[in-house]
């Protein structure tokens, strides 16, 4: 097996199908396949999100070549709306994700504010809590994500200190 791996290893010729190797690699990387659909708990996963999964596990196509509303072009492999600030849905599914994270909190009897009011620093910003996702496929962590799995997740983490 660990013959196997290093063909397809030596094999991959791009940022973009090594970083996708190494997240599909890691341990642990498909366990939401054993997530139980629950919806009440916020665990159904539509059709759409598989298509999207699986798709950027292949990598195959996405999406049809077009313009972003923020004025750039995406390809058909693109993850550009996974990280654009103007990306239809991106704000619910961050607020959906922020809720899901608070009301597990919340049943486990910890005390959740998700967004401290009142307080503010030098640059106006609001500190508060939130879930980051990212994609290691995407533009900006791609050369990290194909040196090191995690190395992306540990980018945004820095980042967001």
């Amino acid at each position: 097996m660990l013959a196997d791996k290093a063909v397809v290893e030596s094999s991959l010729n791009s940022p973009h199908s090594r970083a996708s190797f190494l997240a599909a690699c890691t341990q642990h990387s498909g366990d939401w396949l054993f997530a139980l659909p629950i919806a009440s708990c916020g665990l159904q996963v539509d059709d759409e999100a598989v298509r999207v999964a699986v798709g950027l596990r292949l990598g195959l196509d996405l999406c049809s070549p077009h313009e972003c509303r923020c004025g750039s072009m995406v390809d058909a492999r693109s993850l550009h709306s996974f990280v654009c600030k103007k990306a239809p849905g991106k704000i619910i599914r961050h607020h959906s994700l922020n809720d899901l994270i608070a009301s597990s909190f919340s049943a486990a009897g910890v005390p959740v504010v998700k967004e401290p009011t009142g307080l503010s620093r030098f640059d106006w910003k609001r500190p508060d809590w939130d879930v980051t996702v990212i994609c290691p496929l995407a533009d900006p962590y791609i050369s990290a994500a194909a040196r090191d799995a995690g190395a992306a997740a540990e980018l945004a983490a820095s980042r967001k200190k």
